[in-house]
């Protein structure tokens, strides 16, 4: 009977194991995770994400899929599990050079893959534009409350027979000596795997997130908000939490900055930013802040990592390194991943 261990407890290893329940109805099935959902720690990235669904890729293959896989489970989730904290909600995204420059089209086609995806895109009329902005778009996605999102994951693998453990690993040989049964483990560590024995991945960097959530508006906002000078450069964000959730505020993305405590300074730049994309937020004085957040996004040179390896003669399929992708990417992510179980694995 296959027995998989998955380590690491966020949005990507808790998708991991639902992904492999899905499959393997009768194996054993184990999580276990330094970090579990409701801890705040900075390097717990899934504890603060935004979150929704927005592409990044653009290399025409796996990274692209991985989106597309993750925005139609997304939408099934929506719609059939209202608990889960998923709902349909539009984007209107802007960028402040041309659509040439900024990054967003696939090189190899010279289009916008995810058109197709997402029933379309409306684009914004000039008059319409906020200042300093050259274009702009809008099109359905779907909001993700982590605060609702990450419990409900989990409460779906208990619901389903999967063990959530919370165990520190040193070494990636301490999941096999401590599950001997597995035939399978699963390395979701993120950030973890930079330093995590036997794997030690130095093309791995934190990528600095910091937000805030703040009381909504009387008039509730419905759509979310995005505005960058190009794809990788400094976004601000805005993305509300539906009826009395308030709204998150974002952001950035510093490369190789370990901070993990909140810039008060920083925070008022985001109000600012935040309000002049939205005025229906207010003034940036105004805002009533219900707390700040700060997460080490699992950055990795060249994306993520989706592949197997025997290490010590077990079996180990790595799917780490997402970098801000993690929620968008997810079920993409877990279904590569479980595509590289070998059939000796299975049985």
């Amino acid at each position: 009977m296959p027995y998989f261990v998955v380590i690491g407890a966020g949005v990507v290893g808790l998708t991991q194991a639902l992904e492999l329940r899905s499959r393997y109805r009768n194996a054993t099935i184990v999580v276990a995770g330094k970090y579990l959902p409701g801890d705040a720690a900075a390097e717990y990235a899934s504890a603060w994400g935004g979150a929704n669904w927005f592409p990044a890729a653009s290399d025409n293959g796996p990274h692209e899929d991985w989106e597309a896989i993750t925005y139609r489970k997304l939408k099934q989730i929506s719609s059939s599990r209202p608990e889960s904290g998923v709902r349909p909600m539009d984007i209107r995204w802007h960028y402040e050079h041309p659509i040439d420059e900024v990054g967003i089209k696939t090189p190899a086609t010279g289009k916008l893959w995810f058109e197709r995806l997402v029933g379309g895109l409306r684009k914004i009329d000039e008059r319409e534009l906020p200042d300093g902005t050259a274009f702009g778009f809008e099109m359905a996605s779907f909001a993700i409350d982590v605060q609702k999102y990450l419990p409900w994951l989990q409460t779906e693998c208990t619901r389903l027979g999967i063990e959530v453990h919370r165990r520190i690993f040193s070494h990636i040989d301490e999941a096999s000596e401590l599950y001997p049964e597995a035939t399978a483990v699963f390395n979701c560590t993120g950030l973890g795997a930079m330093s995590l024995g036997g794997v030690e991945d130095k093309t791995m960097f934190p990528a600095r997130g910091q937000i805030l959530l703040v009381e909504g508006p009387e008039k509730p906002i419905r759509k979310m908000y995005f505005r960058a000078p190009h794809r990788n450069g400094e976004a601000t964000h805005i993305f509300p939490r539906g009826e009395r959730g308030g709204v998150i505020l974002g952001g950035c993305r510093q490369k190789d900055n370990w901070d993990g405590e909140v810039d008060l300074e920083f925070a008022e730049v985001i109000k600012k930013r935040c309000c002049a994309l939205v005025p229906e937020l207010g003034k940036p004085e105004d805002l009533k802040v219900v707390k700040h957040g700060v997460g080490l996004r699992p950055g990795r040179e060249g994306g993520a990592r989706v592949e197997p390896e025997l290490i010590d003669g077990k079996l180990v399929i790595h799917n780490y390194g997402a970098g801000g992708t993690g929620f968008q990417a997810s079920w993409g992510l877990a279904t590569y991943a479980a595509d590289l179980l070998p059939a000796q694995a299975r049985i």
